[in-house]
């Protein structure tokens, strides 16, 4: 099974973003993939934080999802909807949310972002709390050929995480990493969690200056479950593929069973 991350550097215009999006999506999909993730924040990286609060839709309804829906059944693909901004209970804030839609088009999965991101130095600082809404609960799906794992950006710092997602093979990781915070850490973590969850990770994030000023890591990539990285996209807009070969992660399981050796 062929897999892709789009990697893209998202603007404060909706249309734009949909559009670099499609383009990408029918890339990839031209190219033989069969799975598709966007990153997180795809359809808007905003001026101002509050702006994801203005475009914020109603589960089920709305122009990003109609948009998802479409691509997925048009191109026959699974399509991880990196995060999109759902309407949350509390006035002025977001579900930071991943949607999954089946290759009919179908909406199948459901995450809401549970860990929020929160990061000052110097004057670089960041608080999601501010306008985003703590989802509580796991999610993962069964795509044929295997159990995939969602989880979004700043999850990646919290392994009880994926343990309570159980087994799987593979992890999903939408983000957008800062380059400060990119640069220190997203590789090893991404590796440690394909490692120590002998699973493949595709981590696909935002990746490069954007209009508001801020920058971000990407380093889209593919890792396979012995922590080897197969494929990188540095900064800019591209896409990052490669295969689940099911028979590694039954090789790798069996010939190191820490999973079977858990205690704890």
């Amino acid at each position: 099974m062929k897999i892709a991350a789009i990697q893209m550097i998202s603007t404060p215009v909706v249309a734009e973003n949909i559009a670099t999006a499609k383009r990408l999506m029918q890339e990839a999909a031209d190219a033989g993939a069969k799975v598709l993730l966007l990153p997180e924040y795809w359809p808007l990286m905003g001026l101002h934080e509050t702006d994801k609060v203005g475009v914020a839709e109603e589960f089920g309804h709305g122009s990003m999802q109609s948009f998802m829906a479409e691509t997925a059944r048009s191109l026959g693909v699974w399509l991880i909807g990196g995060t999109i901004p759902l309407k949350a209970a509390e006035p002025g804030k977001v579900l930071n949310t991943t949607l999954v839609f089946n290759p009919q088009g179908e909406q199948v999965a459901r995450y809401d972002k549970i860990h929020l991101f929160g990061f000052s130095k110097g004057e670089e600082s960041y608080e999601e709390a501010r306008t985003i809404v703590a989802g509580e609960q796991v999610s993962s799906f069964d795509a044929g050929f295997g159990q995939i794992a969602l989880s979004i950006c700043y999850d990646l710092r919290f392994p009880e995480l994926f343990r309570a997602l159980g087994t799987c093979s593979l992890i999903v990781v939408p983000a957008a990493f800062t380059y400060t915070t990119g640069q220190a850490h997203w590789e090893i973590l991404l590796r440690a969690r394909a490692i120590e969850n002998q699973c493949y990770v595709l981590a696909c994030g935002q990746g490069g200056k954007h209009v508001n000023g801020r920058r971000t890591w990407g380093h889209s990539m593919l890792i396979d479950p012995w922590g080897k990285v197969l494929a990188v996209q540095e900064e800019g807009e591209g896409i990052v593929s490669g295969d689940i070969d099911e028979a590694l992660i039954a090789s790798i399981r069996e010939s190191l069973p820490a999973l079977r050796h858990r205690k704890l």
